[in-house]
């Protein structure tokens, strides 16, 4: 059995629900997640992350969903949310290459989970759409990386899923430390 160690609870109890509740969230409440990414640390704090978000129902709703693949429509359509995430390629304050921008972004991304999952809101995050048409859908600038969608709302009963996908609901297992990190020399597959 992999050694665990003491760490805080809301890290250790946290996983992404694909089960959505089809109770509306509160569009205050996703601003407060939006807070949370806000303080995220960031490469000379330039807060590389932008976020673009549609409603349920909303016209921008069916633009997102349409970039989703067939998989994840059929659990993201009961969400109340969904936000593709982007990160600035370059820093704005001289223009320089962001080496660290998606790193940063992925912290904000992380900022927003925790805080949802502490307050009872569930979130998935998805790499299955389509990534060019998403640029060409709204318009992104070359100046940014499409990073990935999340869909957001309440979290709802496994029984709202396909059979299939009710079986893994729930948190999954995790590498070990050792699987991961290694002293002094690369030793990763």
């Amino acid at each position: 059995m992999e050694k665990t160690y003491p760490i805080e609870s809301l890290i250790e109890q946290r996983w992404s629900p694909r089960a959505f509740s089809s109770e509306a969230l509160p569009e205050e409440k996703l601003h407060s997640l939006f807070y949370a990414a806000s303080k995220a640390p960031s490469s000379f704090n330039s807060q590389p992350w932008r976020f673009i978000y549609s409603k349920k129902g909303s016209d921008g709703w069916k633009k997102m969903m349409d970039l989703l693949v067939e998989f994840n429509k059929g659990w993201a359509v009961h969400a109340s949310y969904l936000v593709l995430m982007l990160s600035r390629k370059f820093f704005e304050h001289n223009g320089k290459v962001a080496r660290t921008s998606s790193f940063d972004t992925g912290a904000a991304w992380e900022n927003l989970a925790l805080e949802a999952f502490k307050n009872s809101i569930a979130t998935h995050a998805m790499s299955g759409f389509d990534y060019d048409k998403a640029r060409d859908v709204f318009k992104i600038s070359d100046l940014y990386n499409i990073e990935a969608m999340v869909a957001i709302g309440y979290k709802g009963e496994k029984s709202l899923l396909p059979v299939d996908l009710q079986k893994e609901e729930g948190p999954k297992g995790r590498k070990g430390v050792n699987e991961f990190v290694s002293l002094d020399v690369f030793t990763f597959r």
